[in-house]
């Protein structure tokens, strides 16, 4: 398939052939990842800065390693000061491109902010995370994972519990999913259940557990601590009484089922460690998974753009 695409924004923006070609070139992915010379020559000479607003040592981490991995030269850039608006970010793209930069990972506060700085930079931009909308690539580990696990994601019963509002990782799941074929249903305190989005196709629980019944796949959502002191949620021993994925909640689901979590997990209040310690766990393949996702999108952004430079010269 011809994915020539200048940047990787939001699920919300491509078809269900698009996400899975990303999918297949990330298992071609793998394959480099099991050998024990990683490296692959398909950026030799690009380069790509990791312009984070946010901290996020994983999600940085893991687009370095897929970019040295594919020969790019790689640039770590963290933020320390923010603008009020996204006016800095009209700046930054041409200020990017002067320094002849190919790629850029963007992680920011601010929804609409990878959309914003692709619209004024010539180098191919990709969504590390903007604000409460989307974080493409952490979704599209977890398609790979479920792929990996189920083969199929048509007729698949989804399950995502927890704190879905303000969760950018389950916007992009829930486009993904539905997109590809599959139910989906969520649970979570209701004030962090985001109002109409039944709208969109999902089925919400109150009972946790009634969500988990005949779930193929469970995802478990990190619950932050600042949740609790706007008063959005219960205190953490009622969260875990009612939304811990645990034993008890496994035996409503088939027998096959696969936990997940972004990561990191809060041991025994999203997750019992029982279960974290599993095999029906696979957050260490989500990590593993979410390497060979990002170096398919750097490897598929590249291609498009050789892509338009030939056709730009004819």
């Amino acid at each position: 398939m011809d994915l020539s695409r200048k940047d990787f924004i939001a699920l919300k923006y491509m078809s269900a052939d698009e996400i899975l070609h990303v999918l297949d070139t990330a298992e071609t992915m793998k394959y480099l990842l099991d050998k024990k010379n990683k490296k692959a020559p398909h950026l030799n000479g690009k380069s790509m800065i990791l312009l984070f607003y946010e901290p996020s040592v994983r999600t940085r981490l893991s687009y370095e390693m897929a970019g040295q991995f594919l020969s790019a030269s790689v640039v770590n850039m963290e933020v320390s000061t923010l603008p009020e608006n996204g006016g800095n970010l009209k700046e930054m793209g041409p200020l990017i491109d002067q320094m002849g930069v190919d790629f850029i990972v963007i992680r920011h506060p601010m929804s609409g902010s990878a959309e914003l700085l692709a619209k004024y930079s010539k180098a191919s931009v990709i969504n590390a995370g903007d604000g409460l909308n989307e974080n493409p690539a952490q979704s599209l580990m977890d398609l790979l994972t479920i792929r990996s696990h189920k083969k199929d994601f048509k007729g698949l019963k989804v399950t995502i519990i927890g704190d879905v509002a303000h969760s950018r990782v389950s916007r992009s799941n829930i486009w993904g999913l539905l997109k590809l074929g599959a139910s989906l249903t969520i649970s979570g305190p209701p004030t962090l259940i985001p109002p109409g989005i039944e709208e969109y196709g999902v089925k919400v629980c109150k009972d946790a557990r009634e969500a988990a019944t005949g779930a193929d796949v469970i995802m478990s959502l990190r619950l932050k601590s600042e949740r609790q002191q706007a008063n959005l949620m219960p205190s953490q021993n009622e969260y875990r009484n009612f939304f811990k994925i645990d034993e008890e909640m496994l035996k409503c689901a088939n027998k096959d089922a696969i936990v997940m979590h972004p990561g990191p997990i809060n041991r025994g209040i999203e997750i019992s460690t029982k279960v974290i310690e599993s095999e029906r766990c696979l957050v260490d393949d989500q990590i593993t998974n979410g390497v060979a996702v990002r170096m398919a999108q750097l490897y598929i952004l590249s291609l498009g753009n050789a892509k338009r430079e030939t056709e730009g010269k004819k």
